[in-house]
């Protein structure tokens, strides 16, 4: 009885910590990941947002922001009834981009800004269940 116990509780311990290295997702982890359109990865609720900025605008100047949706198991969400915003902070100024559909699982925008090593987006998206999930992002470091 007591080898059974112990070979239970061993089995146990296996699949959590398989478990545990199967679904982090964490920004350090994520950071490690690359994006299947090159941008940064977070984690937002129970999706995924993937950010591409410009990456070669000296000046600011009009320039996309394309947010791509995933759920974990990296399967696309449906962007046609989802809304949203990016704010940039860049080079001293702080703008904010609306985001709408324009394709399977993307959103994007328009908004002048530069491309600041230091930039920080703040990115929030407003789902048809009136749910709103916020990732934060620091794209071009």
């Amino acid at each position: 009885m007591q080898r059974t116990l112990i070979s239970s509780l061993a089995m146990v311990a296996a699949l959590m910590s398989v478990g545990n290295g199967v679904f982090a997702h964490d920004d350090a982890v994520l950071d490690k990941t690359s994006g299947s359109h090159g941008g940064q990865l977070r984690m937002a609720g129970s999706y995924h947002f993937e950010l591409v900025v410009a990456k070669d605008s000296k000046e600011a100047k009009d320039n996309p922001v394309t947010v791509y949706l995933t759920d974990h198991g990296d399967k696309k969400v449906p962007a046609a009834v989802a809304t949203g915003t990016a704010t940039i902070l860049a080079a001293k100024s702080k703008i904010t981009i609306p985001l709408a559909a324009s394709g399977d699982n993307k959103l994007t925008g328009i908004g002048k800004y530069a491309s600041d090593p230091q930039m920080k987006v703040v990115v929030s998206i407003t789902f048809a269940d009136k749910k709103t999930e916020q990732a934060r992002f620091t794209p071009l470091m």
